[in-house]
């Protein structure tokens, strides 16, 4: 252990309560064990506090904003508050708006749907197909992958100072890589596009269960993230940033609470009234749970202290990147080098295996779960591989069979939850599988490489 993770060590605090820290499953040689959720990046377990919070209000649920039911007023209450506490969370502007959606491909896509006329949007080829691919309505320019935060930020410039005409631009940024976990330089890249003109939008899928994110210190436009990350159940999602592109436009979804009024013309036609607020984009009965899930979420992390919560992720970070370092087979993908700062996200490869050959063994002889695949980030994974940026892969989806060359990586992901004996049995796992191979014998099924049981 180094010098850093002793320090480290000493000051780290217990990982957060959560869903499922006790689940055991069957390993393929034999027995159980406590399962190992090392996949937070694609969907973070739910805090034990959230879940709680959510029983409790489970029987006073009602419908939100057309009853004058006490449970209905109860529900409207707790629906705006949650929207408050949202807002808090993210240290939005006193103008800015938060609206409630499914999921941050939602939240990017509604964005898109609200751009103004001839808007101009420029996209790294590093980001999420959340962020990378709703635009395809607008006037794209896809950025190369930069290889330093300097060069992001001049790669931008350069673009922006280059275009015609002068007109709306959005530039769409993450906050922390879904792939290689580093983190890009927010507050710089958002210098720059108010420099020339331009909006900036923040993907903080992966940024904001990790770290605190400031609406106003960053200067971004908008915010974007998802519940399911932010250790809430699925389903929903939140925008939150600047009203005026989101009043403009139409409704995103037609329908109940979007309309202030409706009424028939004399020619037998249908004027409709649509909402300023919020409510605008939130037509239909809103997912009042999910809502009141998230703003529990924030308040958990808030009040756990995100000093606290860094300094766990990175003495764990510190753990795994020396723990694998230590065998020369694997290697750790990355866009800004092993200094770069980043959140509890690591990709790699490991040579002479398959990606998915190699997750399907960690899982069915350790017990623990990651991802292999593209991540849904194709363009980004193909250059940190070195592939052919236009051949064919389907998201997490493998390519080849055990012991043929992959086209796919590795990804370990964890957080506030996890706790030190899962990244040391996944330490662990990775050196034995390298030194002596797996135990078992995989096949290929339905496209993915399972254990064969056949025998």
């Amino acid at each position: 252990m180094s010098a850093n993770t002793a320090v480290a060590e000493q000051s780290v605090a217990e990982p957060l309560a959560v869903l499922g820290r006790d689940v055991t499953v069957p390993l393929v040689t034999g027995g159980e064990v406590t399962y190992a959720a090392l996949d937070y990046a694609a969907s973070a377990p739910a805090l034990q506090r959230v879940w709680d919070d959510v029983a409790a209000y489970a029987p006073y649920y009602g419908s939100v904003h057309r009853g004058a039911g006490y449970l209905s007023q109860l529900s409207t209450d707790l629906f705006e508050n949650a929207r408050n506490t949202v807002a808090e969370f993210l240290d939005c502007r006193d103008e800015d708006q938060v609206v409630f959606t499914r999921s941050t491909t939602d939240s990017l896509n509604l964005l898109a749907a609200a751009l103004p006329a001839d808007c101009q949007v420029y996209v790294f080829e590093t980001e999420h197909h959340a962020s990378l691919l709703p635009w395809r309505e607008a006037r794209v320019t896809y950025l190369d992958a930069p290889r330093t935060p300097a060069q992001a930020v001049a790669t931008l410039e350069r673009a922006l100072a280059e275009r015609e005409p002068q007109g709306p631009a959005l530039v769409c940024v993450t906050g922390a890589s879904n792939v290689t976990g580093e983190l890009w330089p927010v507050q710089e890249l958002a210098a720059a596009a108010h420099a020339h003109g331009a909006r900036i939008v923040l993907d903080a899928a992966q940024l904001a269960p990790h770290h605190p994110v400031s609406v106003r210190e960053l200067d971004v436009d908008w915010v974007a993230f998802s519940g399911h990350k932010l250790y809430a159940p699925f389903g929903t999602g939140v925008l939150a940033g600047r009203s005026d592109w989101l009043r403009a436009a139409e409704p995103y979804l037609a329908g109940g609470g979007a309309s202030r009024k409706v009424t028939r013309r004399t020619d037998g036609g249908v004027d409709v009234e649509w909402h300023d607020s919020a409510a605008r984009h939130e037509a239909g009965s809103p997912n009042v749970i999910g809502a009141y899930a998230v703003a529990s979420a924030c308040k958990a992390l808030s009040e756990a202290g995100f000093d606290a919560l860094v300094a766990r992720e990175q003495y764990l970070i510190c753990r795994v990147r020396e723990g694998i370092a230590d065998v020369p087979e694997v290697r750790v993908l990355s866009l800004f080098g092993d200094d770069a700062p980043r959140v509890g996200v690591i990709s790699f490869v490991v040579e002479g295996w398959n990606s998915s050959h190699f997750a399907a063994a960690l899982s069915a002889e350790y017990g623990i779960g990651v991802r292999d695949g593209l991540f849904c980030a194709h363009p980004l994974v193909r250059t940190l591989l070195g592939s052919d940026p236009q051949s064919q892969g389907e998201c997490g989806a493998p390519e080849a069979a055990p012991g043929e060359k992959s086209l796919n990586a590795i990804r370990v992901s964890f957080g506030a939850g996890t706790p030190d004996e899962h990244v040391e049995r996944f330490v662990q796992a990775v050196k034995e599988l390298v030194r002596d191979g797996a135990k078992w014998n995989y096949r290929t099924e339905d496209g993915r490489c399972v254990p064969d049981t056949s025998a």
